[in-house]
């Protein structure tokens, strides 16, 4: 599948980090398992799903709530810092095709941005590490959208905006339904990249989005 070219607009791309551009999640499900591990609680079965479209202290307060902790947010959010610095800088990869896919886009003009819950002690570091940082023209962060997560699409508006784009020129990339949602609710083209973390929505993922990737390999031309 490609995506009509509209000659005379400028266009963008606008990537998701975890699960998308990086093969990430596993880290933060590692790091669910062990900081829950440490309070002597078992990770629910819908836990992980519930905080993936979440920002960070979002993710905080409702584990404070759902498990009764007396950590405050800032001690929750200090503890996974610290249990994901080093797996973000020095063992997070990126996707296959990634890496040689961006830098196509960007030698053909495209404007290229990041829209993420990682703030930017995990994102820059990871970025760093698979040799990206500098190939965007902008990073943007659900903290910085009215401080919401991805259910609403604030983030990819914001993003649009800084990139100076309109959003039916964008073309979102995202692994998670909920973003997916959001993105296509403001008029953008959404490609969904499979990632683990989100099979049990894949189907319905499939249905919604403009099309489907499992690797950068294959990631349209056209934009």
């Amino acid at each position: 599948m490609t995506i009509a070219d509209n000659k005379g607009s400028r266009k963008a791309a606008i990537f998701d980090l975890d699960g998308t551009l990086l093969d990430s999640m596993g880290v933060w499900d590692q790091v669910d398992i062990d900081f829950l591990a440490r309070r002597g609680i078992p990770v629910p079965d819908d836990y992980m799903a519930k905080v993936a479209p979440m920002q960070f202290r979002q993710i905080a307060e409702y584990t404070i709530a759902r498990f009764g902790l007396n950590d405050t947010p800032e001690q929750l959010m200090d503890e996974w810092d610290e249990m994901a610095r080093v797996a973000y800088a020095t063992q997070v990869e990126a996707k296959p095709g990634a890496l040689d896919y961006l830098r196509e886009l960007k030698a053909r003009g495209v404007r290229l941005g990041v829209a993420t819950s990682l703030p930017p002690r995990l994102r820059e570091p990871a970025l760093g590490h698979v040799g990206m940082l500098d190939l965007f023209d902008e990073i943007v962060s659900v903290d910085d959208a009215n401080d919401v997560g991805k259910d609403r699409p604030d983030v990819y508006l914001l993003a649009a905006r800084r990139l100076g784009v309109e959003p039916a020129d964008c073309t979102v990339f995202e692994d998670l339904l909920v973003a997916i949602r959001s993105a296509k609710s403001v008029g953008m083209t959404v490609w969904a990249m499979h990632d683990d973390s989100s099979d049990a929505d894949w189907p319905e993922i499939c249905e919604l989005a403009d099309g489907v990737l499992f690797d950068f390999r294959n990631a349209p031309r056209d934009l």
